[in-house]
């Protein structure tokens, strides 16, 4: 095996970098690690999803918890037909438009499988743990959490629409990548309605302990979406200010790069 010269990088990233190699290939300990990433990245998609544990396990929080569901009746479905994803399906709609009695929610937060149950499973409640008291401390009024199985970003819309809500927030399973099949996505959107279009959101991407650590997800969560509330604006109106960040939030110091 002829060693790389630049191996030592390799503690500062995940990335498949300085992997070395035998004769004109990989190593078979790298092309391994590979095919077993790869294996975990599918395996994520597929992995099956309950809603209602779901519903159990954030029964702790300070919220209730409804089950609604989109146009996409299975995982198949989901995957060939991006658009049924974006839409509730009839009785959800219904569900929602008929809720006796509703106030002017300030925010309406849902949980997806979106491309990685898995995510949701590790990911949601340590971030709504950290994010939903301080909320609700300040005064900001949340309507029930909202859970549905293969929903799409812009499935926030609609349900914040129907709601009157002032801002919608959805937490989904992104796109699994190589060593990273647990990675969440925060999407929110101020005056969600449908037609909105994705210049309209923010996000937060690549929450997991290994990435974004849900708790500091949290805390960037709780100050855009009250600066989005104080200026009515969200998307690429809405800049992210680095000085504003807490010290967790910066990275700490690379070499340098030869890119």
């Amino acid at each position: 095996m002829t060693p790389d010269p630049l191996s030592p990088w390799r503690a500062f990233t995940t990335a498949r970098i300085a992997l070395g190699r035998a004769g004109a290939s990989l190593t078979t300990r790298d092309r391994l690690a590979f095919q077993l990433d790869l294996a975990r990245a599918r395996d994520a998609v597929y992995a099956p999803f309950d809603p209602a544990s779901l519903a159990d396990e954030l029964s702790s929080l300070p919220l209730p918890s409804m089950i609604l569901s989109t146009k996409a009746p299975d995982r198949r479905t989901y995957l060939q037909r991006p658009e049924l994803g974006r839409s509730l399906s009839e009785p959800s709609r219904e569900k929602l438009a008929g809720l006796p009695g509703k106030p002017a929610w300030d925010l309406v937060i849902l949980l997806s499988d979106g491309l990685s149950p898995l995510a949701l499973q590790r990911q949601a409640q340590p971030v709504l743990s950290d994010l939903l008291p301080s909320l609700l401390a300040a005064g900001w009024q949340i309507a029930p959490l909202v859970i549905l199985a293969n929903a799409r970003v812009a499935v926030q819309d609609e349900v914040g629409g129907l709601l009157n809500a002032t801002l919608s927030l959805i937490l989904l399973g992104e796109r699994p990548g190589l060593g990273s099949p647990d990675s969440l996505g925060a999407y929110f959107t101020y005056h969600p309605r449908p037609g909105k279009t994705d210049a309209d959101r923010n996000c937060l991407s690549n929450i997991r302990p290994a990435g974004l650590a849900p708790s500091l997800a949290a805390a960037k969560l709780r100050q855009l979406l009250a600066e989005a509330r104080q200026r009515q604006l969200s998307g690429v109106q809405l800049k992210d200010e680095p000085a504003s960040l807490p010290p967790a939030f910066c990275p700490p110091m690379l070499p340098p790069s030869h890119d």
